[in-house]
């Protein structure tokens, strides 16, 4: 089977590892405009590799470097910009599709393709990275298995600390910060603005295992718009995070609150300025101090996925924490693609179209294939903290005693 990988940064480059090392792939295509950062990838991969260099702006050059793949994982960014540019050329070119894509508008344009998809006989798993995609499918496996009602989903999580971080990143968490936010409030779909009382309301307090306490806001990411669609009779799907440490992030919310965000340059002592770049250049040139203020020294983490309702007609929370130390986004995000990319070309990604994580994938085959890959990486296990809330108090039980399949 043939494999094409699309963006070769940190998240691209872990999965291809992951997918050069299953044993699955006879040839693996590694596409990147930098064709030197796939050359880096292909150089350790332990399958043979064709490097092209491939503009996701150029459809045909897409097309080109899909048409003979089996599957494609698209991990270039920001998906707000080419996520559905890539599924589109992926669609046509009648090949299976999965990516890591975390932006709400993009995913919003993706589902859209829905149609077309089913007509090209593609299946298109999008959304297979940590947040979107492990937050879903912890969410379905609770749901199914562990709760007779499910009524809340809450998605919450904090990041920080890692080695660099570029203007995208900073302008794509200031695009965030400015738009609609829909969350499912009351078994209703509403949106919230993150500086208004609608969004100020969701601001809560947050315990993340191992890491300490956070204040989480409102977050545009797409579980709030697909669990409620696939969770039977939930009424609240939320999804809240920060990015640590607390100084940097309010750092970046100050900037929107003064309205220092526009692209339109003005003059600044006879020279042209572009607000927004300029506070993207001012927010990288404070983060080191900020870090170093914080004692952050290197990058932690943690997705927390809260599934609350009743069992036994009883209240009833289980907490799933995934916690990390010393790595950043990129391997908590490759991974679950490397998973999705694996499942689909076993043939375990069930149906055709524009599928979200929860629509599609049995969570036991994830976790088990997860539980796989990291014990190959020299982990023990999926490296999971849960905790049960009910009438006896707060908890904290072996993953064992929850997903016995996995003892």
């Amino acid at each position: 089977m043939k494999v094409c990988v699309l963006g070769c940064g940190t998240v691209g480059g872990t999965a291809a590892m992951i997918l050069g090392a299953s044993g699955l792939f006879d040839e693996m295509i590694l596409g990147d405009v930098r064709e030197e950062a796939a050359g880096r990838i292909a150089a350790a991969c332990k399958c043979k590799t064709d490097v092209k260099c491939i503009d996701v702006n150029d459809r045909e050059s897409l097309k080109s470097a899909m048409k003979d793949a089996d599957v494609v994982l698209n991990c270039t960014g920001p998906f707000y910009e080419y996520g559905p540019k890539v599924l589109r050329a992926a669609i046509d070119a009648k090949v299976n599709y999965v990516d890591v894509c975390d932006d709400l508008d993009a995913t919003m344009e993706q589902l859209k393709m829905d149609d077309d998809a089913r007509k090209a006989g593609v299946t298109a798993l999008i959304g297979m990275g940590s947040s979107p995609g492990l937050a879903n499918v912890i969410a379905k496996y609770c749901a199914e298995n562990l709760l007779d009602r499910t009524d809340a989903i809450d998605i919450l999580h904090v990041h920080g600390g890692e080695a660099s971080e570029g203007a995208a990143v900073i302008k794509h968490r200031i695009h965030s910060m400015m738009m609609d936010i829909p969350m499912f409030l009351d078994g209703k779909m509403v949106t919230v603005r993150l500086f208004d009382e609608s969004g100020k309301a969701l601001e809560t307090e947050v315990e993340f295992p191992e890491i300490g306490t956070y204040h989480v806001h409102a977050y545009p990411h797409p579980e709030t718009i697909t669990l409620p669609k696939y969770i039977k009779g939930v009424k609240r799907v939320t999804n809240l995070g920060t990015v640590a440490p607390p100084k940097y992030i309010n750092l970046i919310k100050d900037v929107v609150r003064l309205g220092m965000t526009s692209k339109e340059p003005i003059d600044v002592q006879g020279q042209k300025v572009v607000p927004l770049e300029f506070a993207v250049a001012f927010i990288l040139s404070q983060r080191e101090k900020l870090l170093k203020e914080a004692g952050m020294t290197q990058a932690m983490g943690c997705l927390k996925i809260d599934v609350k309702g009743k069992k036994g007609g009883e209240d009833v929370t289980y907490s799933f924490s995934f916690t990390s130390k010393g790595a950043g986004m990129g391997e908590g995000t490759g991974i679950p693609a490397a998973i999705g990319t694996i499942l689909m070309a076993q043939g375990k990604v069930h149906g055709k179209g524009v599928l979200p994580p929860e629509a599609c994938l049995d969570p036991m085959d994830v976790l088990k294939l997860a539980q796989e890959i990291l014990k190959r990486m020299g982990a023990k296990g999926i490296p999971l903290i849960v905790e049960i809330t009910d009438k006896k108090g707060k908890r904290r039980v072996k993953l064992e005693e929850v997903i016995p399949e996995l003892a």
